[in-house]
């Protein structure tokens, strides 16, 4: 992690306070490296379903997110099979829980 860079455990617990005022339910189901562990978002818009974001880094650099399962709504069982899927191949990622129906995050547009 740069010196500069903040921890992924400090920055989600920004993000997650920042639901909590909001109103908007969000839930750590897998806690990750605290330092500089992945993160991947499952929005649950309830009835149109399930969207998945995967942070990474553009060609620049910049903190991004990216769309998974082909950046469709999908039903929360395969949500939750791809999210699966993800924490048994990378032990230090950080799986978050939200919802909300417009699919509203508070990680929009990377680092806030």
């Amino acid at each position: 992690m740069a010196k500069d860079q903040i921890s992924t455990e400090l920055w989600l617990t920004a993000g997650l306070n920042r639901c909590s005022k909001k109103g908007t339910p969000a839930t750590v189901i897998r806690r990750g490296e605290r330092q500089s562990g992945t993160v991947v978002l499952k929005i649950n818009q309830f009835e149109a379903g399930c969207r998945i974001l995967t942070q990474g880094r553009d060609n620049n650099g910049k903190l991004t997110w990216f769309p998974a399962l082909n950046d469709t709504l999908v039903e929360e069982s395969v949500a939750d099979s791809y999210l699966e899927r993800t924490a048994s191949r990378d032990p230090d990622v950080w799986i978050i829980e939200i919802e909300n129906r417009s699919g509203w995050h508070p990680f929009q547009g990377g680092l806030f």
